[in-house]
């Protein structure tokens, strides 16, 4: 070969894309002989590949690669023969033969420049193909992800399967063909450009959408000129026979046939609008769909090399585990593969590290002496669904409850009353682990937390369970694709926005009375547990709309183990919208992930759904919420006077609570004083009914700020109290109540006749 051939460029680009293919096919079919070293197939593809290699490397001029493909090829052949019996010392030297062939494709040796990892791996691969006595074989790792994605500090498991196999994942065949077989024709094309195809193909496709409502305006004119001829014809047959001349009666024709050649055109054109518009929407739609299509790769790319990382390390760790994989032909985004890779090294790592037992300690419980890991890759409704399961320990409970109570997460009472799903969930908090000590796999305190917000960033969603002794399971949901979304499009302050899918977990409407006060929160309940109520107005800085006739629209989204309701206007309903990236000069904004078009043109934004858990955070801690139903409420005084009964006990502010509610007064309750502040600075009331002694903020207290606000200054004020000496009468009288009413001699009619006395009957 000439200097000017071993400087051309696309050769050495070639042999890196064999490379790439070729080792991959070494790493699967080294890993199957591992187990079974005289699988005939896997010998034959190994030394094929080995093959292969050899002879690219002589045409691109690497001395390096064909003395290690060669002795490679060597070793493969004696136990192809059955002159050798693979061992995993020979494994050891093939898959780090493998990984030299890899790095010199990347970064190809320099001419007459020695490389002793070469010699080392050369002379030690002939002496094990000659059964000479050689140093231990050092194990090959393969490399460990940075810090950002070291593994996650819990220990998982996973229930044992069925007897899988293993399928060799697949080679990019293609790099054979550019060698000059010439069996097929390849084009690279950048991921920009790609990625500008698909979004010029999705625009396409909306914008086609766009032709069903100017199909409707046609069909409206159509029926406008069909009244227009009516009423021309109606027109003429009122008129005298003999009181019209004959210009206005051919005027009159005239008109008529000039309307119905109008209706025909217009028909025909309709016609034509249809027909381009269902053909343009298919080839619209068979654009976007081949644009897609050529992003998708099978799920088992993003597996490339785990298996060998699993290897590597269990070697390493002094285990034995075997990775099974299913569905790894599924299609997926290849974005969300690229992001995918990440926290499935997490788990893997992890599920290795922690969950896999030693083999003496497997056999002791019964196990076999390998573990199992399984993955399973299936689609569920435009969503790819992940299951990672292992068979090993599973989580110790009591540790964790104990690392739980150590590291100041909770109080040892607290601690001790936490439930299985409690306890999980303390595992996705950041920083927390279960280690010890800090080693090279494990216990730097970035666990799951980094897994599920990797996988928060895809519009997706994890959760875990285990069964002690038996496994662990984590559940990946991720959309199959980044630049489509389906969506729950909602109102909120007049404009439309789109929460994933993924984020929702169901929908609800809620009536006025539904909703309770509670700690300075809103709340309803719904299925055994109180949801807290956010405005989504509020979060997104929107004015609130006007209130719903059937009920508040709620969408319950989950985060981690908790919910919230998030109100908002209207459910327009469910759509698959194509993401339109912001622009970067906007930078982040607050809330909002991307955009999007509806059908009919009108512009979306699509959520951000942990970004907006951060503002409700902030919201909390700010102690500003507003109150959700606040509108409906008013709406509602508008007909009723409202009451606002402040008292800690929970039997005396529902006796009171249903005494104004069946004289048809409108009820809001508090728990405490502060409770009942909050309230009466977000939403007008009529009347104040507040007892004395009560956390936080007694009814002195609340009376007296009552006062001084100049808003609530002539709100009449009740106080109801178990309290009724004298000088504790006058005492609430002096801070500025209206009445005051000993719980002692409280009975209904008292009760009622007081607050008529105040502010009259329920009803203006």
């Amino acid at each position: 070969m000439t200097p000017d051939q071993m400087r051309d460029a696309s050769l050495l680009e070639l042999f890196k894309l064999e490379a790439e293919a070729q080792t991959q096919v070494l790493n699967n079919g080294l890993l199957v002989l591992e187990r079974d070293p005289r699988h005939a197939g896997s010998l034959e593809a190994c030394m094929r590949a080995a093959h292969s290699l050899k002879g690219a490397a002589r045409i691109v001029g690497l001395d390096a690669g064909v003395k290690v493909a060669h002795v490679m090829e060597d070793c493969l052949v004696e136990a192809q023969e059955g002159r050798l019996l693979l061992s995993p010392e020979h494994i050891d030297a093939l898959l780090q033969g493998a990984d030299i062939l890899l790095s010199l494709g990347s970064a190809p040796a320099q001419p007459g420049v020695a490389n002793p990892g070469v010699d080392s791996l050369v002379a030690r691969l002939g002496a094990l193909a000659r059964g000479l006595p050689v140093p231990p074989t050092p194990v090959v790792q393969a490399p460990a992800p940075a810090e950002a994605d070291a593994p996650p500090e819990v220990e998982v498991v996973a229930q044992p399967t069925a007897e899988p196999t293993v399928a060799p994942l697949p080679a990019r065949a293609e790099v054979n063909e550019l060698a000059g077989e010439g069996r097929a024709r390849i084009l690279r094309v950048s991921a920009e450009r790609l990625d500008h195809l698909l979004d010029i193909s999705s625009k396409s496709l909306v914008e086609f959408q766009r032709i069903k409502p100017l199909g409707d305006g046609l069909q409206r004119l159509k029926r406008l000129q069909a009244t227009a001829r009516r009423a021309l014809d109606v027109a003429r047959e009122a008129m005298p026979k003999d009181g019209i001349d004959a210009q206005a009666e051919a005027m009159l024709l005239e008109t008529r046939q000039a309307l119905g050649e109008c209706q025909q055109l217009l028909a025909q054109q309709m016609t034509d609008l249809d027909d381009f518009g269902w053909q343009g929407g298919q080839r619209a739609q068979s654009l976007y769909d081949a644009a897609l299509a050529s992003r998708m790769r099978p799920f088992a790319d993003v597996l490339a090399g785990q298996e060998r990382m699993l290897r590597d390390l269990s070697r390493a760790l002094g285990k034995q585990v075997r990775l099974v994989v299913e569905g790894e032909g599924t299609q997926v985004d290849r974005d969300v593969l690229e992001r995918l890779e990440a926290p499935l090294t997490h788990l893997l790592r992890n599920a290795l590290d922690h969950g896999i037992e030693a083999p003496e300690k497997r056999l002791a419980r019964g196990k076999p002496a390998e573990g199992q890991i399984l993955i399973r890759a299936r689609h569920h409704a435009g969503m790819l669904l992940l299951e990672l399961r292992d068979d090993g320990g599973g989580v110790d409970l009591e540790k964790l409850r104990s690392a739980v109570i150590s590291r100041g997460f909770a109080t040892e009472q607290t601690g001790e009353q936490l439930t299985e799903d409690e306890l999980l969930a303390f595992l996705f908090l950041p920083g927390f682990s279960m280690r010890d000590q800090v080693t090279e796999v494990s216990g730097r305190g970035v666990g799951l937390d980094a897994v599920q917000h990797m996988i928060r960033q895809l519009r997706g969603g994890v959760r875990m369970q285990q069964r002690q002794g038996q496994g662990s399971s984590f559940y990946l949901e991720v959309p199959l694709t980044l630049s489509v979304v389906r969506s729950l499009v909602v109102e909120v302050g007049g404009e439309a926005y789109a929460l994933p899918l993924a984020h929702i977990e169901r929908m609800t409407r809620l009536q006025a009375e539904d909703i309770v006060q509670l700690e300075g929160r809103q709340h309803f309940w719904s299925e055994g547990q109180h949801v807290g109520l956010i405005a989504a107005s509020q979060i997104l800085q929107r004015p609130e709309g006007k209130p719903s006739d059937n009920g508040i629209p709620v969408v319950l989204i989950r985060d981690r183990d908790s919910l919230f309701g998030l109100v908002v206007e209207r459910f327009i309903g469910e759509r698959t919208l194509v993401v339109m990236p912001l622009d970067p000069r906007l930078g982040k904004v607050q809330d909002v992930s991307a955009g999007a078009l509806l059908a009919d043109g009108t512009p979306v934004l699509i959520l951000d759904v942990e970004d907006m858990l951060m503002s409700v955070s902030k919201l909390l801690g700010s102690g500003r919420l507003e109150r959700v139903d606040r509108n409906a409420r008013q709406l509602a005084g508008n007909k009723r006077k409202r009451v606002l009964v402040v008292d800690d006990s929970l039997t005396v502010r529902e006796l009171e609570r249903k005494l104004l509610l069946s004289r048809g007064y409108d009820v809001a309750v508090a728990v405490d004083g502060m409770d009942g502040w909050n309230a009466l600075r977000a939403e007008h009331f009529d009347l104040l009914i507040t007892d004395i002694d009560m956390p936080r903020m007694d009814g002195i207290e609340l009376v007296t700020l009552v006062r001084r606000d100049s808003r609530l200054q002539s709100l009449p004020v009740m106080v109801v109290s178990y309290k009724d000496r004298e000088e504790d009468r006058r005492r609430g009288l002096d801070a500025g109540a209206d009445y005051y009413l000993a719980k002692a001699s409280f009975h209904d009619e008292a009760l009622l006749d007081a607050v008529v006395d105040l502010i009259g009957e329920p009803h203006e």
